[in-house]
């Protein structure tokens, strides 16, 4: 019996692996410079300087890369902020990740003049670091230290802060609402490939580190009481935990800009076809994830061609039917 369970996750795990590569392929073939699948396969074979070839090597395949990176590094996260908060709506934003971030973007372009995405990725990934390690210092003062409700509670706080901050700050000063507009609604348009290079060993470290906490996080999920009992050192995982969410979310923010909801709604969905173990979930998330994003991203292209939607946008219109379905049940199971 286990051993056919195990088949059936290998198999949802190798469907997952080719739905994500057929569609990065169709992320490089369609959009608004019309192109074929030949045209594609000679760019990298046979390349001509021609604009088709020019498109796809240094603007489509670094977006699909980056969407596919970005979305599993936030749905990953979105798993174990859940686990981590007991709360089925937490994501990286709980944190204040996405809020701190856009602060910290904002502030370099209002006050001290900062303009380029490759400057935004770094000052981002800092402004994201920052706001994590705010919520967890204030979620664990008191005598009963770090708790999923206060850390809950410190997210939502600092996230309320930040975003309007934000939004002051842009008020007074129209230049920079022109210039982080597009990176604060969330996109992977115009992303160079070096912004990816320079991100993607953190992106790696913290895929690594999601895995081997796995076992960890099995036991966490069973509760306080009893993971303790079992000899877990709880509160150690928990700060691993917030640190890998922190790796995460910050790189995919620092990339692509605070992109929502699929730390929501993927690991909901992965825990559906795939069950609670984390040693399974973890990976299949990442692989949802980056499909998720990677599909918006090509729905983006065509919803007002031949504008772009932000990509951000794509996923709140698809996240957000998901979010009032698990709000509504998680009501009613109160």
């Amino acid at each position: 019996m286990l051993t056919k369970e195990k088949g059936i996750k290998t198999l949802f795990l190798l469907g997952g692996v080719l739905a994500l590569v057929v569609l990065m392929g169709m992320s490089i073939v369609f959009g608004y410079t019309d192109t074929s699948i030949q045209t594609a396969l000679d760019a990298f074979r046979d390349f001509n300087g021609s604009n088709e070839h020019i498109v796809i090597q240094s603007v489509r395949l670094p977006r699909a890369l980056i969407a596919a990176a970005v979305g599993a590094c936030l749905a990953i996260a979105g798993v174990l902020a859940q686990t981590l908060t007991k709360n089925p709506l937490a994501s990286p934003s709980i944190l204040g990740i996405n809020a701190g971030a856009g602060f910290a973007v904002v502030v370099a372009v209002t006050l001290l003049k900062i303009t380029g995405l490759q400057s935004f990725a770094w000052i981002s990934f800092l402004g994201a670091a920052v706001a994590a390690f705010t919520v967890y210092t204030i979620g664990s003062v008191g005598r009963e230290g770090l708790t999923p409700m206060k850390l809950t509670l410190a997210g939502a706080a600092m996230a309320a802060l930040f975003s309007s901050s934000t939004q002051g700050l842009l008020v007074m000063n129209e230049a920079a609402l022109e210039q982080v507009l597009f990176w604060l609604a969330g996109s992977v348009a115009g992303r160079k490939m070096d912004m990816l290079v320079s991100v993607l060993p953190y992106m790696l470290i913290g895929f690594l580190l999601a895995l081997l906490l796995a076992p960890k996080m099995n036991i966490l999920a069973m509760g306080e009481d009893v993971a303790k009992g079992l000899g877990l050192k709880t509160n150690v995982v928990k700060l691993t935990a917030g640190l890998i969410v922190i790796i995460l979310a910050g790189s995919a923010v620092a990339v692509a800009g605070p992109i929502g909801f699929i730390g929501i709604i993927i690991p909901h969905l992965a825990r559906k076809l795939i069950g609670f173990d984390h040693r399974w979930l973890i990976p299949f998330s990442g692989l949802l994830g980056g499909i998720l994003l990677v599909a918006a991203d090509i729905g983006a292209r065509y919803a007002l061609m031949p504008q772009e939607v932000p990509v951000g946008v794509m996923t709140a219109v698809i996240g957000t039917p998901f979010f009032i379905y698990i709000a509504r049940k998680g009501f009613n199971q109160s």
